[in-house]
């Protein structure tokens, strides 16, 4: 997996040119890092900064439509997140997933999925989510959002489920293979994620989705999520057009 970071070569070419050119993504997946910082920059507390950030996953939703993007994975809350930070910006979060993200994908053309363990969330949130993914069910693009989410589990239950099919040992020893185990695995259909992009600064990926993003390419931003703009999303479109455009044979 190659990483980049905006200042490159590619980074400025992608600035310059509004449309890059070349192979474009089938599925991108978004770390939205940031919020925190950017509300104590501004000198207001961390609940601004993730109203802010929600708000902003619809605007940049668009412009994966606009690119012709039909699968998007967001990374909003781990596990971790959810029983180690200050219980106050935990309730927060998820009455943002109640209203402000319900509500964005009540009116889009997206349909939801979830990623994650949701017995960590309270009633109101489950029932939230629930109520916006049956409600999209149908649409033909696709957004996971990963909330209570530890890529361990995931796959833990993944292959849980992938036994739950069989009936006995040799069939499960036949049936139990990479394409068995991704085929269980929550989230939209389209399973391999084509191209990450975290914002903030960070170069890791923190336990983002792995063995979804094993072929990956990644881009790293140095703006917080809510700055990030589009330009930044068309650097990183240039970054993966640049890495997945075959090299022209030496004549």
């Amino acid at each position: 997996m190659d990483a980049v970071r905006p200042g490159s070569v590619e980074c400025v070419l992608g600035v310059k040119r509004r449309t890059p050119v070349g192979p474009r993504p089938r599925h991108v997946g978004l770390v939205m890092d940031g919020n925190r910082r950017w509300a104590r920059a501004a000198r207001l507390a961390p609940s601004v900064g993730h109203r802010a950030g929600a708000r902003h996953m619809g605007t940049v939703l668009s412009w994966c439509e606009d690119e012709g993007i039909d699968h998007v994975t967001i990374f909003v809350a781990s596990a971790l997140n959810l029983r180690k930070r200050d219980s106050a910006e935990v309730a927060n979060l998820m009455e943002l997933l109640e209203t402000v993200i319900a509500e964005q994908i009540e009116t889009s053309t997206w349909r939801l999925h979830v990623a994650g363990d949701l017995s960590l969330v309270p009633a109101t949130t489950r029932d939230a989510l629930q109520h916006a993914m049956d409600h999209s069910a149908g649409r033909g693009r696709h957004l996971t959002l990963a909330v209570g989410y530890d890529w361990q589990g995931e796959v833990v239950e993944s292959v849980r489920s992938s036994l739950a099919e069989v009936r006995t040992w040799d069939e499960a020893l036949e049936a139990l293979d990479e394409r068995s185990i991704a085929g269980h695995l929550r989230g939209g259909p389209s399973k391999d994620i084509d191209l990450v992009v975290r914002t903030s600064g960070e170069q890791r990926l923190s336990g983002f989705f792995p063995w979804e993003t094993t072929r990956s390419e990644l881009f790293f931003v140095d703006h917080l999520w809510p700055d990030f703009s589009r330009e930044d999303f068309d650097a990183a479109l240039a970054h993966y057009a640049s890495k997945r455009t075959p090299t022209s044979p030496v004549e």
